[in-house]
């Protein structure tokens, strides 16, 4: 069987409230936006740092919900500056018969990271 990787979440244009790179590792994400967007705590999740185009990958774990919370942790931590825009993006392996009807969770945020709306599609620019 064929599994394509797909988009399964994401949290579009989030910004870094915290950088703590004494911390264990991780990314702490409000837990209102991980449920948004289908991502689970300690699930596998990629950043993308639209300020300085770093792009790595780290796991996710839980904030307080309603929080708004985005602390980058650890050595991640170097990799962004507090407000820094991230994309966060979670993937999924998906069969090929499943692909076509498969949609993706993309959660919009407003400058607090409070949730703004949730899509299913990119729209075209």
């Amino acid at each position: 069987m064929i599994l394509l990787s797909l988009l399964k979440g994401k949290l579009h244009r989030v910004r870094v409230t915290a950088v703590e790179l004494e911390y264990e590792g991780s990314c702490a994400i409000a837990s209102d936006l991980l449920a948004a967007a289908g991502i689970l705590p300690y699930e596998q999740i990629h950043l993308y740092d639209v300020n300085n185009g770093e792009r790595f990958s780290t796991y996710a774990i839980a904030a307080p919900a309603g929080s708004g919370v985005i602390s980058v942790n650890g050595a991640a931590a170097r990799r962004v500056a507090l407000g820094d825009i991230l994309i966060i993006a979670a993937y999924a392996q998906v069969s090929a018969d499943e692909a076509a009807d498969f949609q993706p969770r993309l959660v919009y945020v407003d400058g607090s990271n409070q949730i703004q709306r949730i899509g299913h599609q990119i729209p075209p620019s």
